[in-house]
């Protein structure tokens, strides 16, 4: 994978396809392999291009504390170096809060947004989780002790019972002991940092919102504030699944996203 200087920080990624651009940006505890069924289902009609984020990955760590504005600012430099003038941007939790950002920065540059399991503030139930994640890695300094503590909040309490395999697979990704907890825990506070209440009437893109409705990182309280407070936009709901709903109701996702950029491709 190559990797491109967008500033602070240097950021890796990978693109497949052609045709008109998709941005997939992750969230919080992932990287850019938490989009590869997207990648395959659409690189055949899109360029699809996903990164790790700063902190993730084999990009550049985050050292010292971050916002989402100079996250945006990073992005909006990588579809710089990639001649991307405009794109779909699909930003999932930290991701979606990103690109709200990039939105409010450049909004010239975002032919439409999908913020998935996002918010425009972290709420009171959801900075309690963030603040539990991020002191059980600073005590435990464990990424495999975070994952047990934490792998039963990303998804609704029956997958949770009924796909055994599913969550082994979900903690033995997150549990990655390669992964930098000084990166995590800069990003944890950055996420829980994050305001844009006041401003999303400023959001005028056409803006696909999807929510798990029993999310508790990303609550439905949160996610009716972005649909009240984005004129041009649209809320699916995912009522079966928590915050990994693209996961949960994989089928359904997938076709939502496929008929949005349909829809909304020039």
């Amino acid at each position: 994978m190559p990797l491109t200087n967008c500033g602070r920080f240097n950021v890796n990624y990978v693109e497949e396809g052609n045709g008109f651009p998709i941005i997939l940006i992750h969230g919080l505890a992932g990287d850019h392999t938490a989009w590869a069924p997207h990648l395959a289902a659409f690189k055949d009609r899109y360029r699809v291009i996903a990164m790790d984020n700063p902190g993730s990955g084999q990009s550049s760590p985050v050292d010292t504390p971050c916002t989402t504005e100079e996250l945006a600012d990073t992005m909006i430099a990588l579809m710089d170096n990639l001649g991307v003038d405009n794109a779909h941007v699909v930003g999932r939790s930290l991701g979606g809060l990103i690109g709200q950002h990039m939105m409010l920065r450049a909004p010239e540059r975002i032919q439409s947004m999908v913020l998935a399991a996002s918010t425009p503030k972290v709420d009171r139930i959801g900075k309690r989780i963030l603040e539990n994640m991020r002191e059980v890695l600073e005590w435990r300094d464990s990424w495999e002790d975070w994952a047990r503590h934490s792998a039963h909040v990303f998804v609704s309490p029956a997958f949770y019972n009924d796909n055994t395999e599913a969550i082994e697979r979900i903690e033995a990704l997150v549990g990655n002991e390669a992964r930098s907890k000084t990166s995590y825990v800069n990003l944890n506070h950055t996420a829980l940092s994050h305001d844009t209440s006041d401003r999303l009437s400023e959001i005028t893109c056409p803006t696909l919102i999807m929510a798990g409705r029993q999310d508790p990182i990303c609550s439905m309280q949160g996610t009716d504030e972005l649909s009240v407070g984005i004129a041009d936009s649209k809320t699916i709901v995912f009522e079966n699944s928590s915050h990994f709903f693209l996961m949960e109701e994989f089928d359904k996702s997938m076709q939502t996203l496929t008929d949005w950029f349909a829809e909304h491709s020039p």
